[in-house]
This record gives C-alpha cells, sequence and structure tokens, in this order.
C-alpha cells in the first residue's frame, strides 16, 4: 500500500493505484505493424547512413568497446549484413521491429497508469506519428536501439514501482544490454534514482531486488568497462568533443530545451506535457513520481554538458502514456475537440514521414528545406558517387605501385570498405579507425580523402588533386566538393604521423 509520504509499503497494487483496464491488444499490435511495415517498406530508398558503413567495418573487427561506443550495434550489424548477403533492407529490419516496439510499449505504459482502451490507442498513436521514431528508426543506429532500452527500462520500472519483487531483475537485464549499446541508460538509472529519493517511494530502496538488479546490469556491462578502462575510457574525451560541437547532430547548449518541442511534434506537446503534470502533481500516479523528477534531472543534466536534444527523446513515451487519459477526456467533452486532436494526429504523421522518411526523391531533396531540419538525410545520398571518385583517382596511380586510401571521417572509411574491396581496408584516423592503425610500411601512393592541401605537402612530397566528389544531386550533404588527392613521397612515417591523425567526434 501507499502511505501518506508516497511510500511503497507492499507488494501488490497499492491503495491509491490506478486499476490497470483492459489492453487494446488488436489496436496497439495493429500500429506498431503499421509502423514496422512503412519503416521496412521506405529502407531501401537513399542508401547506407555514414553509421552504418561504419559499423559494418567496426562489427568485422570484434571487440569489448570502441572508441566511441560499446560493441552491440556494430556486432549487429556485421551479423545482419551476412544474414542478408549486404541488404540494406535487411540490415534495416531489426530498426522497423524495435520502432513497432516502442509503439507497442507505450499503449502498455499508458495501461500500467490507468488508462482505458481508447486512450492506450492515443499514446501508441502519438508515438507513432512522432518525428522522433522515424529519424532514428528509418535506419540502423545506437539511438534505435537505445529509444527501444529507455522506453522498456520505463516499462519494466513502472511495473517494478507497482509490484516490487523480481521485476528488478528484468530492468537489470534490459538496462546491462542497453549498457553494451550506448552508455545513455546508466543517466536513465541515476536520475530515476534521484527521482526516488526525492519524490519516493523510498521503501522501495529498502528491498534488495532494486540492488540485485542494478548488480545485474553492472555484470553485463562489465566487459565493455573493462575494456574503457584499459584503453583510457575514451568515451569521456568523445563526450566532451560532442559538446564542443564535433558531431553534425551536436546543437548549441540553448537549443537543447526548445528542441524538445518538435521531437515528438509540435502539435502534440499538450500530450507530453500533460503527461509529466500527472506524473509530478496527480496523486493517483504519485508512486511514479520519480520519472518526472527524473525528466528534469537530465533535462539540467544533458543541457549542462552539451548533450545532444535527441537524449531525453527515450522518456517521451513515458509522459505521452502519463498524458493521454486526460487529453483524449477532453477531446470527447465537444466534437470540435476530437476534430483538432485526430487533426492534430495527422498533420503530425504527414510532417513527420516527408521529413523524416526517405519518400522525396533524391534527386528532389536539393530544392527542398528536408537536410536543413534532418541532417542525417543527407548522409544516406552520394555515397556510391563517392566511391567512384576515390576508384577514378586510383586508375591515376600504376598498378605496380601500393596504394592505400586515407580517410578524414569514418564515413568515407567506411564507404571505400563498403563499395571498394580492391581498396579494402581504407585507413582514418576517426574514432575506432584510429585504433585499427596507419597503412603498412611499403605503401607507395596514398590517396587521401578530405585533407587540406596544406596538411598533405606536410606529410608528402609530391600532392595531386585527382578529383571533386560530387553526388550528382547537387545536395550539399557533408561529402559534397570533398577533394580526393593522390600522395606520395611520404615525408614522415608512420610511427609519427599517426598520433598526429587521432580525432574523436
Amino acid at each position: 500500500m501507499i502511505n501518506a509520504a508516497g511510500e511503497q509499503a507492499g507488494a501488490g497494487v497499492g491503495v491509491g493505484l490506478p486499476a490497470r483496464q483492459p489492453t487494446a491488444w488488436a489496436w496497439l499490435g495493429a500500429l506498431a505493424g503499421v509502423v514496422a511495415v512503412l519503416l521496412l517498406a521506405v529502407a531501401g530508398r537513399y542508401g547506407y547512413h555514414r553509421d552504418e558503413l561504419y559499423f559494418l567495418r567496426a562489427g568485422s573487427e570484434p571487440a569489448f568497446g570502441y572508441a566511441d561506443q560499446p560493441p552491440l550495434t556494430p556486432l549487429l550489424a556485421h551479423a545482419l549484413d551476412d544474414l542478408f548477403d549486404g541488404s540494406l533492407v535487411g540490415l534495416r529490419l531489426p530498426s522497423a521491429l524495435m520502432a513497432g516496439l516502442v509503439v507497442l510499449l507505450t499503449g502498455l505504459l499508458a495501461r500500467e497508469f490507468g488508462a482505458g482502451r481508447g486512450a492506450q490507442i492515443l499514446a501508441a498513436g502519438s508515438m507513432a506519428v512522432s518525428a522522433v521514431l522515424p529519424v532514428v528508426s528509418h535506419m540502423l543506429s545506437t539511438t534505435t536501439v537505445g529509444l527501444l532500452v529507455w522506453t522498456a527500462i520505463s516499462w519494466l520500472v513502472v511495473r517494478a514501482l507497482r509490484h516490487g519483487g523480481p521485476v528488478w531483475l528484468a530492468v537489470g537485464v534490459v538496462a546491462g544490454t542497453g549498457l553494451q549499446n550506448k552508455t545513455l541508460p546508466a543517466f536513465l538509472l541515476a536520475a530515476l534514482l534521484v527521482g526516488v529519493l526525492v519524490a519516493g517511494p523510498r521503501a522501495v530502496l529498502r528491498s534488495p531486488w532494486p540492488w540485485l538488479g542494478c548488480l545485474l546490469a553492472l555484470v553485463l556491462w562489465a566487459p565493455n568497462l573493462v575494456w574503457e578502462a584499459a584503453n583510457g575510457f575514451p568515451q569521456l574525451e568523445l563526450s566532451a568533443a560532442i559538446a564542443a560541437g564535433s558531431s553534425g547532430t551536436s546543437e548549441p547548449w540553448y537549443v537543447f530545451l526548445p528542441f524538445q518541442l518538435i521531437l515528438v511534434s509540435p502539435l502534440l506537446v499538450p500530450v507530453w506535457a500533460m503527461g509529466w503534470w500527472r506524473l509530478a502533481r496527480d496523486p493517483e500516479l504519485r508512486v511514479w513520481r520519480a520519472f518526472a523528477v527524473a525528466y528534469l534531472v537530465l533535462a539540467v543534466a544533458f543541457t549542462a554538458t552539451g548533450g545532444k536534444p535527441y537524449y531525453l527523446a527515450g522518456l517521451y513515451p513515458v509522459l505521452l502514456a502519463a498524458g493521454a487519459a486526460p487529453v483524449l477526456a477532453w477531446a470527447r467533452s465537444r466534437a470540435w475537440r476530437s476534430a483538432t486532436l485526430g487533426a492534430a494526429l495527422v498533420l503530425s504523421l504527414a510532417v513527420s514521414s516527408v521529413l523524416m522518411l526517405p519518400l522525396v526523391p533524391a534527386d528532389r531533396l536539393a530544392a527542398t528545406p528536408i537536410v536543413d531540419i534532418n541532417y542525417d538525410a543527407g548522409e544516406t545520398v552520394g555515397w556510391q558517387q563517392f566511391t567512384a571518385t576515390v576508384a577514378a583517382a586510383r586508375t591515376t596511380v600504376p598498378t605496380s605501385e601500393r596504394v592505400a586510401v586515407l580517410a578524414r571521417n569514418y564515413g568515407q572509411a567506411g564507404a571505400v570498405d563498403h563499395y571498394l574491396p580492391e581498396l579494402r581496408p581504407a585507413y582514418s584516423g576517426h574514432n575506432a579507425y584510429w585504433d585499427w592503425g596507419p597503412p603498412p610500411a611499403g605503401t607507395t601512393a596514398v590517396i587521401a580523402v578530405g585533407f587540406r592541401q596544406e596538411e598533405l605537402r606536410s606529410w608528402f612530397g609530391r600532392v595531386e588533386l585527382a578529383g571533386r566528389v560530387d553526388n550528382g544531386v547537387g545536395l550539399e550533404n557533408d561529402e559534397q566538393g570533398t577533394p580526393v588527392w593522390v600522395a606520395r613521397d611520404q615525408l614522415v612515417p608512420w610511427a609519427q604521423l599517426w598520433p598526429q591523425l587521432r580525432r574523436l567526434g
């Protein structure tokens, strides 16, 4: 039961907790299925994202960790590439399924908060039409996995705070698995702990089960933690680089909070805002007040440390689930309100689909604002043209010469590794590529991609421009106009040069 201070005193459904309503399985399953099918239907449009190309190479270099991430997603990418024989749709199949699960779990979270079938559908539908779901789920990325991990942890913690007991072990398993993908679940658990200490139910911390769950998570995370310690914790350096703006999706600190208004949809802000308010103030949801505190803690922490705006995305399923019932009740009280809510969902779907999914033909992207809004869309266009330019540079070098490709970033190197097996492996100082070492001794010519001529002239006696990348559709993405050089007569040995090329970000 729940006492006056909001403490959990028993293991069952406590006094004052909302009773679970019947689950809208058919509707929730249908929504999840439609999301997955839509994502799969467009999965083959455009091309690989630079991160996916990087994952394919990283997964072929199995380790307990990499300079910029734990091992789960790269190993998954490599396995999927083998299983589906290089199919881009096959690589992205798990992402579509994970997106469907996020939608389903959002509806189940609403049920935990006492929502009926209609509100469960509204919560799941709001997540389904959100901007963040398609942008992270139409490709394979650590954020795709992370969104599902945060949603699953939230659902399990909500159930554990209701029931207590071994459910906490499931929290530990999901968290430990998620920590092999990204370190962000540790922030979620820490923020929830702060929330419990501040708002209760503090009695749950006197049970051994949450601590056993944490221990289990640590055991599962341990291989990556050991790797990080052995390698000087490179992810701390990476985090500082991201905060300084080194990532293509980095944003100034002052953008973090305004960005939250568009992660779901500007039209659906009232749903999740009401959800936060209910979790913070509604006596019926008192046992879950830690989530309202956790949201504030994480918002402040990520803003202060230069975190990316989408780092909070994993808490929106909880907020939508908590806010769905009162919003639906409001909408049902007047016909015009129902029409307004329906229009908000339809418009959100339309805008999210056009901006976040590869629907507009690639040759028309440059005439739209899509890439200005959705950076990642531009990073899935032009890789074949990029590698064609590199391949053309190789033809300018006699076949008798030993050639290596030196790329400025991991996307360029990953593209060479994937599309140009005759020039594999590519070399780069960017993130994990640096750990895989420099070109071999005896390399007589280097095809250098993305470097400034002045840099190369300080390392090589002869530097000639072999071409510039043109994606053929006039799209200004990160690789458009990139110079490709042929450099010979190395002046600085790799043992001296390689440390200078290391770059995290």
